[in-house]
């Protein structure tokens, strides 16, 4: 099979871990170990978050007034090399030395006239009192949304259009490669007509699974396996009555509402690639990475006619 593994945030950095190099190295390594043994039988495309250092950058960034701070786009191509660079060695670790890995800074490319440009919601960067958000806002012209008792810059998150690598991607593919590509949901970026580059990055954050669901497609995947750190899919999350999904299909996901910040964007990724691709996605936690591709673990999204949701 040809399978896009999406990396949740927790196989770089767990929850209240410091960000050092060492600990996403650490996590990195148990990731690759658990991925490694499924080249053997598989085409394997790596995407992974990059949300925490992101914000680290920008956090190092503000310390430093010389220099405006660089702009997210430059700081998605910077995340993507430095964490596809930790889970390509890590994986060739795991492998014979003659399975090639590869690393792909990947542009994806947005529409101008989304309509998440007119309504920034994705916080970035540190946050602000009322005063330094006030002065920020004048000298940079950024949207500031509440984070608490502070606030934080806020750029928009549009749909994610086409995937400019995906020629490159598939050609590595077809050489037997491993390959590490779309890091948080990819560069974003806009045709720049009558300008001296093609493409124009922009201030904007594309979500990765749904970044991921478009890439499996693309690429005609079979398999979309989004890892994160719960064992599924639960219909009512966080209650004594909740209950895992394990079978279940577009149709009858999208009869029920999932939070936005946490497992919404991979419900409606794994239904986006389902209907598009025909595939079969699965959602589940990244130690069951094995029994998700057998369809044995997580939640398994597949075709079919609305109706009972397998609990």
């Amino acid at each position: 099979m040809r399978i896009v593994i999406a990396l949740g945030g927790n196989a770089l950095l767990k929850r209240g871990e410091p960000m050092t190099a060492e600990v996403q190295r650490g996590n990195v390594s148990v990731a690759a170990r658990m991925i490694a043994p499924l080249a053997s039988d598989h085409e394997l495309v790596v995407t992974h978050g990059n949300g925490p250092q992101v914000g680290l950058l920008a956090l190092q960034a503000a310390c430093y007034r010389p220099v405006e701070p660089y702009p997210l786009d430059v700081l998605d191509a910077q995340t993507e090399g430095m964490i596809g660079y930790m889970i390509e060695q890590e994986l060739a670790s795991n492998l014979p030395e003659s399975h090639p890995c590869a690393t792909i800074l990947t542009m994806v490319e947005v529409d101008p006239d989304d309509p998440a440009f007119l309504n920034p919601s994705k916080g970035v960067g540190p946050v602000y009192r009322e005063a330094e958000k006030e002065q920020v806002s004048r000298e940079k012209g950024w949207t500031f949304g509440k984070d608490g008792d502070a606030w934080r810059r806020v750029v928009p998150s549009p749909l994610p259009r086409r995937i400019v690598e995906i020629e490159p991607i598939r050609w590595l593919l077809s050489h037997g490669a491993i390959v590490i590509c779309a890091g948080g949901g990819g560069i974003p970026v806009i045709k720049a007509p009558g300008k001296r580059r093609v493409f124009e990055g922009v201030e904007a954050v594309i979500d990765k699974d749904r970044a991921s669901a478009l890439l499996a497609e693309e690429l005609g995947a079979d398999l979309l396996v989004m890892a994160t750190d719960v064992e599924g899919v639960f219909l009512d999350w966080n209650t004594p009555s909740a209950r895992l999904i394990r079978a279940t299909t577009p149709g009858q996901l999208r009869q029920h509402r999932f939070a936005a910040g946490s497992m919404g964007p991979k419900v409606e990724a794994a239904c986006s690639f389902v209907d598009g691709a025909g595939g079969r996605a699965a959602i589940g936690a990244l130690s069951d990475i094995r029994a998700l591709v057998s369809g044995e673990a997580g939640t398994q999204v597949t075709a079919g006619e609305s109706g009972r949701i397998e609990a």
